[in-house]
């Protein structure tokens, strides 16, 4: 996994998360608090989703087979949706579970101070992981605000450890809400609440991941500074003269595929054209370097043709109407 994948970012929330999630069942073995077991499967999810996300990673770098020609690099959308579906069921559900159980047969909290000293240890564990995915996030997003990033990232480990680590911290929040309110009216059916909170909360965030990661797996274009940066470089003004239309798919986070038909001169010979595609494509590299995979098929634009009406297939957005 490259650095964009954000490895150290995993590597930092997998720590936190194994470290919290022990602490967590301590304290709920001790305090019978619902929170405290909910937040101890969340945080055993979370370890476990990391732990997916390095798989993920890992099995990307594999090299492309005659069965896999474009290589796996989708493996990391993959892994990243497993992730969305452990949250939803493990976490959400559980969570929601137990909250549901707590509040129908809420009982007293014993060894108040089990929960409460793990909550503050867990918020401070969670603060220095959230921090680190946010340092990586930020060198990779740009002007871009934070919901943006999450939208238009094609590496989906960093929006994923963001919004888990939100998730988490705010997590933490309600569950110290509940154990508070359940010790200040003696009521244990504020843990329920706050562990029901957790869960819907974590199901959420399950749904918001599941969408993201669902769209790459479908097959994303390269964003729109990308699509330019290839446009002007295909183009050189004597053999190539224009895009006639263009298709961009993300194999995978690091690796771009470009499809495009370019008018060159119809007097041009083939050893003329062959040079100009050759030369094209290493200019398209040289500006796009995850432009791995480049096709180029040389045409005679037609201005007749091009003012019947625009290509159908071309993309929203793309160049100008042409044909042949």
């Amino acid at each position: 996994m490259s650095a964009s994948g954000g490895t150290k970012a995993i590597v930092a929330a997998l720590g936190a998360n194994l470290a919290i999630a022990v602490s967590k069942f301590v304290a709920f073995a001790f305090s019978g608090s619902s929170s405290m077991l909910a937040e101890g499967v969340h945080s055993l999810a979370d370890s476990g989703n990391q732990a997916l996300l390095l798989v993920g990673g890992k099995k990307a770098q594999r090299e492309a087979t005659p069965q896999h020609p474009f290589g796996y690099g989708r493996e990391r959308y993959i892994y990243a949706f497993l992730v969305s579906i452990v949250l939803f069921s493990v976490g959400g559900m559980f969570a929601i579970y137990e909250g549901y159980e707590k509040i129908k047969h809420p009982h007293e909290l014993e060894h108040w101070y089990w929960p409460v000293g793990v909550l503050v240890f867990a918020i401070i564990a969670e603060s220095f992981s959230f921090r680190t995915a946010i340092k990586e996030s930020n060198e990779l997003r740009g002007t871009l605000s934070w919901k943006e990033f999450v939208r238009r990232a094609k590496a989906p480990e960093l929006p994923v450890v963001l919004l888990e680590d939100f998730g988490a911290l705010v997590g933490l929040i309600l569950a110290l809400g509940g154990v508070g309110l359940a010790l200040a009216t003696g009521d244990g059916v504020w843990d329920g609440i706050g562990t029901l909170c957790i869960g819907i909360l974590l199901v959420l965030i399950a749904i918001v991941l599941a969408a993201e990661t669902k769209s790459l797996l479908l097959g994303e274009a390269a964003g729109l500074e990308e699509v330019e940066k290839i446009e002007a470089a295909i183009v050189d003004g004597d053999t190539v003269t224009r895009v006639i239309h263009m298709r961009t798919l993300h194999l995978g986070p690091e690796e771009l595929l470009v499809a495009a038909k370019v008018a060159v001169q119809h007097d041009d010979t083939a050893t003329e054209v062959a040079a100009a595609i050759d030369a094209a494509e290493t200019r398209i590299r040289a500006a796009v370097p995850i432009a791995r995979v480049i096709y180029l098929e040389p045409d005679i634009y037609s201005e007749s043709e091009a003012t019947k009406g625009a290509d159908p297939e071309a993309a929203p957005g793309g160049p100008a109407p042409a044909a042949h």
